[in-house]
């Protein structure tokens, strides 16, 4: 399985960001979200279930960014909006025979990362 992340950029806080995660082959895993900011450890963002009915968000996103895939193009999306300086890291998708887990460990494969820097 491989995963390809795309759309991080420099956006002004406040400002709106949409991630893609494009997977192939086609993958009926539950998806995660990660981030990795400088210096700190990798943390959970947002998992969607493999139909997309289910989505969790950690706490710090919670009404901000939304999850979201696309079966049928093989991709799924993070929508990040109300984007703040600390929301700056690297984001990872990543995939999981579980859905809803938050460990890192627990998500087999994983794209490459994009950035994302939040900042005026």
């Amino acid at each position: 399985v491989q995963l390809q992340a795309s759309g991080g950029g420099l956006v002004q806080p406040g400002g709106s960001l949409t991630l893609s995660c494009e997977v192939s082959p086609r993958t009926f895993s539950a998806m995660g979200w990660f981030r990795q900011a400088p210096g700190k450890e990798r943390e959970f963002v947002a998992a969607i279930s493999w139909s997309g009915a289910t989505v969790q968000y950690a706490d710090s996103v919670k009404g901000r960014f939304t999850a979201s895939r696309d079966n049928a193009k093989n991709t799924v999306y993070l929508q990040m909006n109300s984007l703040k300086p600390e929301d700056t890291a690297i984001y990872y998708c990543a995939s999981s025979k579980l859905f809803g887990v938050v460990l890192p460990i627990l998500y087999e494969h994983w794209g490459q990362g994009t950035l994302v820097t939040v900042s005026s």
